[in-house]
Formats: C-alpha cells, sequence, structure tokens
C-alpha cells in the first residue's frame, strides 16, 4: 500500500484497485483445473479413437487449433499414435507411456486413462 500512496493514489482508488486484483484471483481459482488441457484432450482421444479435432476442441473448450497443437505434442512425445483411415485420423493412446513430471514419472498414463473412464462420455 505504500508504494501506491507514495504515487497519490486515494483511498477510493486503492479501494478500486485491490478489488480488481481479489476479483481476478477469484476468477483465477474457479478457472483452475487439476489435468492440463494435454490431459483433457488425450482423455477425449481415449473415449474416442476417431473422435474429430473440432469434437474434442468443443468438448475440452479450446480452440481448434490449440488442440492441433496439443495432439502434435502428444504423437511428437509417443503418448499418440495416428493412422489414417479414409478422410480421418484414429488415435491410439499409448498407456504405457509415463508421466513427464518428476513428481508422478512412476506412474503410467494407463492408471489415470482406467481412473477416469467413462467421464468423457457422461459429461457429453
Amino acid at each position: 500500500m505504500g508504494v501506491l500512496w507514495a504515487k497519490g493514489v486515494s483511498a477510493s482508488q486503492y479501494t478500486t484497485y485491490m478489488s480488481c486484483i481479489a476479483s481476478r484471483m477469484i476468477k483465477r481459482m474457479e478457472s483452475w483445473t487439476f489435468l492440463t488441457n494435454h490431459g483433457h484432450v488425450m482423455l477425449c482421444i481415449w473415449e474416442d479413437p476417431e473422435i474429430r479435432l473440432k469434437d474434442v476442441a468443443a468438448k475440452v473448450g479450446i480452440t481448434e487449433r490449440a488442440t492441433q497443437r496439443i495432439v502434435a505434442d502428444l504423437l511428437e512425445a509417443g503418448y499418440l499414435t495416428a493412422e489414417r483411415i479414409g478422410r480421418r485420423n484414429c488415435y491410439q493412446v499409448n498407456k504405457s507411456m509415463h508421466f513427464r513430471h518428476p513428481v508422478e514419472e512412476q506412474h503410467e498414463i494407463g492408471e489415470l486413462l482406467r481412473l477416469f473412464r467413462g467421464a468423457v462420455r457422461k459429461r457429453a
């Protein structure tokens, strides 16, 4: 508060500023999730290997372009493989791959997938 007072900020301006900060913090706390978008995309693909990326994007709540980048990441890292069937891709999740972060690297992706089995379909 001392810095703001030194800059000639009034009490009402300070209150407005703090209210704005608090509002942003609340929105941020309401919007974060335990799984990343990469995890959400992988769950959608695992539930429906022939799902269109447009549909994945809609379920996850991200753009189709963001979904394409995530799928490219997962393919490059070996978490997914893709096979072209006609005009569509059919994806396969490599369930034996391990998580990337040191905290959970001893666990396989398949453990997460089994935990959330059916969750994507139930929500849709």
